[in-house]
């Protein structure tokens, strides 16, 4: 029996542009290849399991090996197996999937197999790196003839009688030296195995491995061993995910990350995903100890589909907010394009991503109820998830409202409306606006924050990346409530009440203290102005008021048309405490350079507590505050 035909596609032009176009990374022939010989295994299983096949199943193993003496990569498996019909309909005919229809016959029989991959276009795969394929095949049904297909790489094939003894199916890759001779190499191979088929479901053996046995005792009567060889199995085919999360322990989880991510800390916690309606989708997300680079962390989250890895690249599937995450995802219900190169944007994607939200604030609300002071040691890291997703995501912000934290610089913590509680009996203003309070660097910011606490105010602390940000989604989310910077005002403008605090001195001696500070300070940016404040406060306090702050941090990070103003200066408010004794003296004294001295050294004060002096200006403080010690 010998037939010669032409490949079923519509024009010759669009094989070449399969063979070399389709998939954009050639190592991508491997996982073709081998996903479609563990899909034929599965197939037989079955028909095994409902009766179809009636012979022994016995070891449904997947072989992959390479000769580079014969410049071959053969793919063997004892699956299904083909027949020469088999051969002219499911190969020749390109557009025609094999898998579908499979599944279609026999969707009604109960228990149906997953089924990897269309067995047409993949196949193809193998003309990347192949001058001349084989297939060698013997069809699972009985009374069958075995059949071989040979192809070069144009549109013309032969098939003939093949000699295959055992049932299943051989193919046979002829590599192309001038461009693929890299295939032909145990690492390469091994390389590619263990990113693409780690977890399919039938064993996948390359080869094989050394490993060390005991081998009996030497003169000291200690363990002696030696090297024996074992098959290399590339895969684990029945990986965490799939199992029942019932029937697994702590330490599973963390074992299976640590197969995943073996040189990274343990996580936080973990969520088992497992959903059949609407959707198909199993998988594993792990919290991670977040670091600061957050681009470092992202595309941890590995893309499966029925066990195949497809990408690591899940920004579609997965919402921004939990790149963060760490794990696996496997659903045949993500559309990829026909290479399974990319994902394509459709109904099932969407209700994934809305799903995998939902479990992930079901977990984290489920953590905050039971036990609540172990989600606080945790929230410096669950926090930046929790931030992130509030600010990026509405409906997740309605969930996370009543687990989300807030910190303050005495290491207390609360939820929203425990803060509320907490606050508004003392920090409403005038206008009946409740004021947070936070500082950013409390180190930093000290002398401010203890101004605050004199007047039994709350401090927040809002050191995170994500805080400029979520500032202003808490004003924008929380009635009536505003929050201010600890250096943004003096403390009792802070939290406006329409107190007076009377002044010492006369409206005379206040406009002289401000001509000598002006003259002093010499800054244009700074706006200088004399107030009443408790004696006690700074003889000087420079803040920047929040408006112009927040203004400042969008054109820091490019915010919109901040850039097109340029850069703005540092605008600062420079309040002189009337009724500090520091200014009396100042105005009491009757030299002229005794005056600024001093004016300009409570100045300097002002900005060392606010980190601001710097270069020549710090030098000259030292100086001065050496000559004044002295005198």
């Amino acid at each position: 029996m010998q037939e010669k035909g032409n490949i079923s596609i519509h024009t010759e032009n669009i094989f070449p542009i399969i063979k070399k176009f389709l998939y954009s990374d050639h190592e991508i022939f491997l996982r073709e290849l081998v996903s479609n010989a563990v899909d034929a295994s599965q197939k037989l299983k079955q028909l095994s399991g409902i009766g179809e096949f009636k012979g022994e199943l016995g070891d449904l193993r997947v072989e992959v090996s390479f000769d580079e003496a014969a410049k071959t990569i053969t793919i063997s498996d004892r699956g299904i197996g083909m027949t020469a019909e088999d051969i002219k309909k499911y190969i020749n005919q390109i557009a025609f999937s094999g898998a579908t229809e499979f599944v279609e016959k026999y969707k009604d029989k109960g228990d149906e197999q997953q089924i990897i991959g269309h067995f047409g276009l993949g196949f193809y795969s193998a003309f990347m790196v192949a001058e001349k394929v084989e297939i060698n095949s013997l069809s699972h049904v009985e009374g069958s003839e075995p059949a071989r297909w040979i192809c070069d790489g144009s549109t013309e094939f032969e098939i003939s009688e093949g000699d295959r003894t055992e049932r299943g199916t051989d193919i046979i890759l002829h590599v192309n030296m001038e461009d693929s001779a890299e295939f032909l190499n145990e690492a390469r191979l091994q390389g590619i195995l263990d990113k693409y088929c780690k977890f399919l479901p039938i064993e996948v053996k390359f080869g094989e491995k050394d490993k060390q046995v005991e081998d009996g005792k030497d003169d000291e009567d200690k363990p002696k061993y030696k090297t024996v060889k074992e098959d290399n199995i590339v895969n684990n085919p029945a990986p965490l995910w799939t199992k029942s999360p019932s029937d697994l322990t702590d330490e599973d989880y963390l074992a299976f990350y640590r197969e995943l991510y073996p040189f990274s800390e343990e996580p936080l916690f973990w969520i088992h995903l497992n959903v059949d309606y609407p959707f198909n989708l199993t998988g594993i997300l792990y919290f991670p100890k977040v670091k600061n680079d957050f681009e470092m962390q992202k595309n941890k989250i590995q893309l499966y589909s029925r066990q195949v890895f497809i990408t690591d690249e899940v920004k579609d599937v997965v919402p921004e907010f939990l790149m963060l995450l760490h794990g696996v995802i496997d659903s045949p219900d993500i559309p990829l394009n026909v290479s399974r190169s990319f994902l394509q944007a459709d109904g099932n994607v969407k209700k994934i991503n809305s799903y995998i939200t939902k479990k992930v604030a079901d977990k984290l609300g489920e953590l905050y109820k039971k036990d609540r002071a172990e989600y606080e040691k945790k929230w410096s890291d669950i926090g930046l998830f929790v931030k992130y997703g509030m600010l990026s995501d509405e409906k997740f912000y309605d969930k996370a409202k009543d687990f989300a934290l807030l910190e303050n610089v005495d290491g207390e913590f609360f939820n929203f409306d425990e803060y509320k509680t907490k606050t508004e009996a003392l920090q409403k203003d005038k206008d009946d606006n409740l004021v947070y309070l936070y500082s950013t660097d409390p180190a930093k910011q000290h002398t401010f924050i203890q101004s605050i606490k004199k007047k039994s105010y709350d401090v927040l602390k809002m050191d995170g990346q994500l805080d400029s940000h979520f500032i202003g989604t808490l004003e924008h989310k929380l009635e009536k409530t505003q929050l201010k910077r600890v250096d943004a005002e003096t403390v009792d403008k802070l939290i406006n009440k329409d107190e007076k605090i009377e002044s010492v001195l006369s409206d005379d001696d206040k406009e002289k203290a401000k001509t000598i500070f002006e003259k002093a300070i010499n800054d244009k940016n700074s706006t200088v102005a004399v107030e009443s404040l408790a004696s006690d406060e700074m003889p000087v306090i420079v803040t920047m008021p929040e408006f112009m702050r927040r203004m400042k941090d969008m054109q820091r990070q490019g915010g919109g048309g901040m850039m097109m103003m340029g850069d703005m200066p540092d605008q600062y408010n420079v309040a002189i405490n009337a009724n500090h004794p520091l200014v009396a003296k100042v105005l009491g004294s009757d030299q002229e350079d005794a005056k600024e001295k001093l004016a300009r050294q409570a100045y300097d004060l002002a900005l060392l507590s606010q980190g601001l002096l710097e270069g020549e200006a710090l030098t000259q403080f030292i100086n001065r505050s050496v000559e004044l010690s002295a005198n």
